[in-house]
């Protein structure tokens, strides 16, 4: 076997692909969807938008497919695409908080909560636990250059 062939990530079909991006989308707003009546049962208004299912499931959506096109942006681009990631994702899970936190701050919305705020910031940490581990299988990264 081959270096080259060692160390390169198979390309995966397109089909696998984007059945395995709908499938993640899917079980990720399956989940946000538990975390919002969790949400809803502990105290947090209904009056809230952002934990309705029409507002959290497109970004959900959104949010897996943007991951999976940085992902194989630095798959292909990076010359350590995994070490790269191992703090990319912490960083952009733990940027992505901040408008959250702007959201409880300023308490512009209706039915604003604390308890509301920590269940969309949850639904952050839910997205990027779902979709890395089907980046991993979806869009595996070359063997360890490191």
């Amino acid at each position: 076997m081959s270096h080259q062939l060692a160390t390169r990530p198979a390309r995966p079909s397109a089909l696998l692909v984007t059945g395995g991006l709908i499938g993640t989308a899917v079980v990720a707003v399956a989940l946000n969807a538990v975390v919002a009546t969790t949400a809803h049962a502990a105290g947090a208004s209904h009056d809230f938008q952002p934990l309705q299912l029409s507002a959290y499931a497109p970004l959900t959506v959104f949010g897996v497919l943007i991951g999976a096109a940085a992902w194989a942006v630095v798959r292909a681009r990076s010359a350590r695409p995994a070490r790269l990631l191992r703090t990319l994702v912490p960083v952009v899970v733990l940027l992505s908080l901040i408008p959250d936190i702007m959201v409880g701050v300023s308490d512009s919305r209706a039915g604003t909560s604390w308890g509301a705020v920590v269940a969309l910031m949850v639904m952050h940490v839910v997205v990027a636990a779902v979709a890395v581990p089907a980046f991993q299988r979806l869009l595996p990264l070359p063997a360890a250059q490191e």
